[in-house]
């Protein structure tokens, strides 16, 4: 693996240990036998942000749908701490961007 992509990764796995991203291996996805720096819902979060930040440039979704989309990562994260429900990577990610999108709308929305 070349250095910079070592560096970039190793930079993303920093900050998402100190945005409390917990890095658990069984709840991460894995590539060619590497895991991803970050767990399954904050890698979903993080693409919802992005996917956010290039939908904004096209108008604003309404706070309402983006409290939505949010509630519905925590419905899932909630299920699962409680023991009621255990998520899968799959269902991780989709919340996660469901929740990243919808937070991120939320912030376009406060600073446009």
């Amino acid at each position: 693996m070349s250095g910079l992509r070592q560096s970039i990764l190793e930079w993303i796995r920093i900050i998402g240990n100190h945005s409390g991203c917990h890095q658990r291996p069984e709840r991460s996805f894995f590539h060619k036998g590497r895991q991803f720096p970050v767990c399954a819902r904050c890698t979903g979060v993080t693409a919802g942000q992005l996917a956010a930040l290039m939908a904004g440039f096209l108008g604003r979704i309404p706070a309402s749908l983006s409290l939505a989309l949010l509630s519905i990562m925590g419905i899932d994260w909630g299920l699962q701490e409680a023991d009621i429900k255990e998520s899968t990577n799959r269902r991780r990610f989709i919340t996660g961007f469901l929740g990243g999108f919808g937070l991120f709308s939320l912030y376009i929305t406060v600073l446009h």
